[in-house]
């Protein structure tokens, strides 16, 4: 009696997580836990980017938890049949998979962040882009980060797929990095999804710190203390064809760009038309929310100790820094020919706000220029390279689709 509970107690201890982390490489699982709560502090007290960092690193914990398997990563290989047919066999995902494999399925289906783009353009004005539409020129330079680093990652031998994957995360658009890392990444790449997403929410929580010495060192104190005069005011007319004219265009000029691209105006337009109070304050808030709480919590999932304690993740968070702040220059960059062809109309600092992490760039935009003038108020005007880098960054997304593509 006394030999069989005893063996009974053997074979629980063996078969619990803790004995995981006595295991071969058990100590990678403790190290990245280690780095869970690091993310999860980071999110609670110091407020990093808190509505994704906190189920991503939540997420990151449950993945390396020796036996809980809720997450595959060895069920999102992509299987061959012939020569150029790849899948993933989501039969077998939906018969064994854990919950987190489950909730997965969203994010390597490309549906989690084109809902996200939806509740984003419920929430977006563009009438500050509208009423100036050089913004839209702002919003694209900065966007000279993703397609630098895109050549810089080819030069280093990586593959298309993962070059693609780094240089997005120059647009400073978590959801636009998770999607196109989804569409080109498998698990024969030396990056994951998960790796991408920490990368790309880390530089979003971190504008506020890069940013301004860039700013600072690209202009003078004279460009800096320019006063911009007051936008011209945005009929509802306008506000409403906006939307429906640039899916339409994007759409038929880059129709890769269209998922992102489309879900954002759709859900701008259900904003702006005033008939749609309900499903625009549902697209705000209830559905926005559901589809981060999935889509952070799956994405930290695959932040396994094989994909993070790499010298790859190393590259990605070096290239990663890199294209924000290239995006960031050329933003500037093109502020300062603009200041000069408008004969000192136009503050080259809310060039900086083309990258598209929204409000934070505009309101770092009107915080530096403040520091030279206290009532300059640059903040509407850095909204409009602002949204426009959001939609910049959707259709940079589409076009490295398709260059990978071919």
């Amino acid at each position: 009696m006394i030999d069989q509970f005893l063996s009974t107690i053997g074979d629980l201890a063996r078969d619990s997580g803790v004995a995981g982390f006595f295991a071969e490489g058990g100590w990678k699982n403790i190290v990245m836990i280690l780095i869970s709560f690091l993310f999860m502090y980071l999110a609670i007290a110091k407020g990093f980017e808190p509505l994704l960092l906190l189920p991503i690193s939540f997420g990151m914990l449950l993945t390396n938890l020796p036996g809980a398997d809720m997450y595959h990563s060895e069920f999102w290989v992509y299987q061959t049949v012939g020569d150029n047919d790849h899948y993933i066999d989501y039969g077998n995902i939906l018969q064994h998979g854990g919950l987190l494999d489950i909730l997965y399925m969203g994010v390597k289906l490309q549906i989690y962040p084109p809902l996200i783009f939806l509740g984003i353009g419920a929430m977006t004005d563009f009438g500050p882009l509208i009423a100036n539409p050089k913004s839209f020129l702002l919003g694209a330079a900065a966007q000279g980060g993703i397609f630098f680093t895109f050549l810089g990652a080819a030069v280093l031998g990586m593959s298309a797929a993962e070059c693609g994957s780094i240089a997005i995360i120059g647009g400073a658009d978590g959801p636009t990095s998770i999607y196109v890392s989804s569409k080109l990444l498998s698990n024969s790449d030396s990056i994951g999804v998960g790796t991408i997403a920490l990368a790309a929410y880390t530089y979003m929580a971190l504008v506020p710190i890069i940013q301004p010495p860039i700013m600072r060192l690209l202009t003078t104190k004279k460009e800096r203390s320019i006063v911009m005069g007051q936008l011209r005011p945005v009929s509802k007319a306008e506000k409403l064809i906006f939307p429906i004219l640039v899916t339409v265009v994007i759409a038929l000029m880059i129709p890769s760009a269209a998922p992102l691209v489309g879900m954002l105006m759709m859900g701008n337009l259900l904003k702006e038309s005033g008939v749609c109070d309900r499903i625009a304050k549902t697209a705000q808030n209830e559905l926005m929310n559901i589809i981060t709480i999935f889509l952070g919590v799956t994405v930290g999932a695959t932040t396994t100790a094989k994909t993070i304690m790499t010298l790859s993740f190393a590259k990605v968070i070096i290239l990663g820094v890199i294209a924000f702040s290239i995006g960031t220059a050329c933003g500037i960059l093109l502020g300062k020919l603009m200041c000069v062809l408008t004969h000192g109309k136009v503050n080259p600092l809310i060039g900086s706000a083309g990258v598209s992490a929204v409000p934070m760039a505009a309101r770092v935009s009107q915080k530096v220029g403040q520091e030279e003038v206290p009532t300059n108020y640059l903040l509407m005007h850095a909204m409009g390279p602002n949204v426009a880098g959001v939609i910049g960054s959707a259709v940079a997304a589409g076009v490295l689709l398709s260059i990978v593509a071919h």
